[in-house]
């Protein structure tokens, strides 16, 4: 491929500079490939410093046609102007041509939320007569009294567990650590976890400090987390996409509701930017409407 040798580069830079997850980065390939794929088809000779505005719009075009939203144009966008931006930096264009490509406006979109009865009753379709359901129910319950992304969840360390203070240790996007609450419920069943299950367990080599573990004695991938709370989301009778990304907008709306300080969530989040965190306060505001709305004495009947 004619842009491989870039690619490579961006990766590195992405991976090295920017400390981005390896799934961040593939998303990022994923959507320059797109480019590629398009420019490809109008003459595969074409190298990246061969792009212009008209080539860049021509592929917005493509993208608008295929109905393809809004805000995935605006992501795809993003990940080309990062790309030319790298290609600036290290002077292979001394023209950036996506200066003046405009993003698609997009609605604020608010994520999925389930109130605390819809945990409870999530957690409660876990079956701790099977051995495994003590690691399931404190999967879940880590997730929601943390908020913790998937991947913070399956890197999760014996080590970093300070339940005498409270807190446990997490590493984050970009390697970055932070110390987070933890409740006296997802303490609990940690606990029963590793008094029932993973103490029992043959673990392999190199995993030894890993918390949670899969039946062959090695860390729990991805899937299977998100395995765990499909079937458990289905067994509860809730009819919403629920993945473990969930969990950690729940944690967060459910602290701002209650009156925590947005800094504070921000910080626990692990999130860089407090525009990431204040749409928890919009969450926020949609569960103050919907509470004027239901409960006024001059609601419609």
């Amino acid at each position: 491929m004619i842009w491989e040798k870039e690619l490579e580069d961006f990766k590195q830079y992405l991976k090295l500079e920017k400390g981005l997850s390896n799934n961040s980065i593939n998303a990022y390939i994923v959507d320059l490939s797109k480019l590629i794929t398009y420019v490809a088809s109008i003459n595969e000779d074409l190298k990246p410093e061969d792009i212009n505005a008209e080539h860049l719009r021509g592929l917005m075009n493509q993208l608008a046609e295929k109905n393809i939203s809004p805000r995935t144009q605006s992501r795809v966008i993003s990940g080309i102007k990062s790309f030319f931006r790298f290609l600036l930096l290290e002077e292979i264009i001394d023209k950036d041509p996506t200066a003046l490509l405009e993003t698609p406006k997009i609605g604020r979109k608010l994520p999925v939320v389930l109130s605390i009865d819809e945990i409870q009753s999530i957690l409660d379709t876990i079956d701790t007569d099977k051995i495994e359901g003590y690691r399931n129910r404190a999967i879940i319950e880590t997730l929601y009294s943390c908020g913790l992304r998937v991947s913070e969840l399956t890197e999760l360390k014996l080590s970093n567990l300070f339940f005498e203070s409270g807190y446990i240790k997490v590493e984050g996007k970009g390697s970055k650590e932070r110390l987070v609450p933890i409740g006296a419920k997802a303490v609990s069943d940690i606990n029963n976890y590793v008094d029932n299950y993973r103490r029992m367990m043959n673990i392999k080599k190199d995993y030894e400090d890993i918390l949670f573990l899969n039946r062959t004695g090695t860390k729990l991938s991805r899937v299977m987390v998100f395995s765990i709370i499909k079937d458990a989301v289905k067994a509860a009778g809730i009819n919403k996409v629920v993945s473990p990304h969930t969990f950690r907008h729940s944690f967060a709306t459910h602290l701002i509701q209650g009156g925590a300080n947005v800094r504070a969530v921000q910080e626990m989040l692990g999130h860089e930017s407090i525009m990431t965190t204040e749409i928890y306060t919009h969450l926020d505001n949609e569960h103050l409407r919907s509470t004027m709305e239901n409960c006024h004495p001059y609601k419609e009947e």
